[in-house]
């Protein structure tokens, strides 16, 4: 019970949800940019090693890889068309290790700016971040959604066998 509380994507996307919309629009500061930005990937990756846990229980994977990079490369073999989504997990890796400059910290248009190569700089600021965090909810929304119809089809299919054993002995 507890490790399915500490698990869980969507309480990370809880805690994320309040450092945006409270926690930064009284502090601004790129601090809290860079921790939510932790706790969006963290709830990227429980998503995606939820997914891969259900998807090799039901026999659709052979196993579930040990890393969380190599699970998300596993996950876009499996599920191609979440490319976009898989896209924006690796842009918060790299965003959250790249060294940062502080942008109007303390004010209105704070920003975390990540030098991500030397030729390439992402600016993180408000609105950015909340396109990020809207697009991992849709992630992990969608994760939940095959979560559920694969166990719901694992119901049936045993439900199904249950019948037909009743029949025979019959």
């Amino acid at each position: 019970m507890i490790d399915d509380f500490l698990s869980d994507p969507k309480e990370e996307l809880k805690r994320a949800d309040h450092s945006i919309y409270v926690t930064l629009k009284y502090t601004r500061t790129t601090d809290v940019i860079k921790n939510t930005i932790k706790r969006l990937i963290s709830a990227f990756e429980l998503a995606i090693h939820r997914t891969l846990i259900t998807l090799q229980k039901h026999k659709k994977i052979p196993e579930v890889s040990p890393t969380p990079r190599k699970q998300a490369e596993d996950m876009l073999k499996v599920m191609p068309k979440w490319k976009d989504y898989l896209k924006l997990y690796e842009k918060l890796i790299k965003i959250d290790q790249a060294p940062y400059t502080k942008k109007e910290e303390y004010r209105k248009n704070v920003a975390l700016i990540a030098q991500i190569t030397p030729d390439t700089k992402e600016e993180v600021n408000m609105e950015a971040l909340k396109t990020f965090f809207h697009k991992t909810v849709e992630f992990v929304e969608i994760t939940q959604m095959v979560r559920n119809e694969l166990e719901a089809l694992a119901m049936k299919k045993e439900t199904k066998q249950a019948k037909a054993a009743k029949k025979k002995k019959k």
